[in-house]
């Protein structure tokens, strides 16, 4: 079997085609996958890790940019559809699947005209702009949480968010707030965060007042930050693991208590999978506030708190997750209610709808 896998530019749309691919790898031996992303760096160095062929095509998002660049794009679309065509008919994928960004859609419209079955994952609670304009094109839609976008009813399912399988595996054990010291994970996204960066090293010297040698910080930067976020901390004696992005997650989050995190919809899956309660710091500038929606759901499942970064300063975020450290049954509590918010088994599920797609397409042909 041949499958193309298609989208990226973040680890939000990155990690679930992944989560997808390895799973038909693990589930039809000699199972080929080609990813078409794009050539930014977390995109080429996070796939290489994995036996995928790999291939770019030339293209530029639409959303929130100005009109000049919207001008460029438009007129660059007809060339990243030929190539996705070429690349596609070269392939020969029995399914392209589509896991969001702006790539997504010159490749499911390649698709489409040379009559290959479609799938797209919509991850955020806010469809991106790219997965609403090729959801007509798409033979199954899947969606991660409810969604407020009316997408075909017929043709659209709610199977949760694809998670990596060594971070289903370490979910399955792993037991947040049991321990003496208090592990506090940062994470600002795939890209970092600078607001989220600095609020919580400003919160962290309270931190260390209040817990001494208990506390423990592991902080994804981003790159721009990692130098500076690591001088604070070891300026306020705090004991932390400092990097401008994590590979091994599983075990970054097997050693969390609380996250303090950003709101994209990848990483609350995965949190919500570890169990592993959060406080949400939504990013203000998502595109169409998605981040905020997608947060929205887990407090409202009381597995997470949410405040916006403007509202808060160190001494805030410092009460904040004392409170919550302090108290470890309220702890326990929001640990149980993020895993009853998660969906282990998406991957399979997209699987199973996915080979019944293929099947069916195949019959037809017959």
């Amino acid at each position: 079997m041949r499958v193309v896998v298609t989208g990226g530019g973040t680890g939000g749309h990155l990690f679930p085609g992944i989560a997808l691919a390895s799973g038909l790898q693990e589930r039809i031996p000699g199972c080929r996958v080609l990813f078409i992303g794009t050539s930014r760096h977390l995109d080429q160095e996070t796939l290489r890790r994995y036996d995928f062929a790999l291939e770019t095509i030339h293209c530029q998002g639409l959303k929130g940019m100005g009109v000049v660049h919207r001008l460029r794009s438009l007129l660059q679309l007809p060339l990243a559809i030929r190539e996705a065509a070429a690349i596609l008919r070269r392939f020969r994928p029995q399914l392209v699947f589509g896991v969001g960004g702006y790539v997504t859609g010159p490749v499911l419209l390649a698709a489409r005209i040379l009559g290959i079955p479609s799938c797209i994952h919509e991850q955020n609670s806010v469809p991106g702009l790219a997965n609403r304009m090729v959801a007509r094109l798409a033979d199954r839609i899947f969606l991660s949480i409810p969604c407020a976008y009316r997408f075909p009813a017929g043709r659209t399912m709610l199977v949760g968010n694809p998670v990596r399988r060594e971070i289903r595996e370490a979910g399955e054990k792993n037991m947040p707030g049991d321990g003496r010291e208090i592990h506090i994970l940062i994470l600002g996204g795939s890209q970092g965060a600078h607001r989220v960066n600095m609020l919580v090293t400003e919160a962290a010297g309270l931190l260390k007042v209040q817990l001494g040698d208990r506390l423990r910080i592991t902080h994804q930067t981003g790159r721009a930050d990692l130098a500076e976020v690591r001088k604070r901390y070891e300026g306020l004696g705090v004991r932390a693991e400092v990097n401008d992005f994590f590979t091994d997650m599983a075990e970054v989050y097997s050693r969390a208590d609380l996250a303090v995190s950003r709101a994209g919809a990848t990483t609350l899956a995965e949190l919500a999978v570890m169990g592993l309660p959060a406080i949400l710091l939504p990013y203000p500038f998502a595109a169409d506030n998605h981040q905020q929606s997608n947060g929205a759901w887990y407090v409202q499942g009381g597995a997470a708190r949410m405040f916006f970064e403007q509202e808060l300063d160190g001494e805030r975020l410092a009460g904040e997750i004392l409170h919550l450290v302090e108290n470890r049954e309220e702890l326990h509590e929001m640990s149980g209610r993020m895993r009853e918010l998660a969906r282990p088994d998406a991957a399979e599920r997209i699987i199973e709808e996915c080979l019944a797609l293929i099947a069916k397409k195949q019959a037809g042909k017959a």
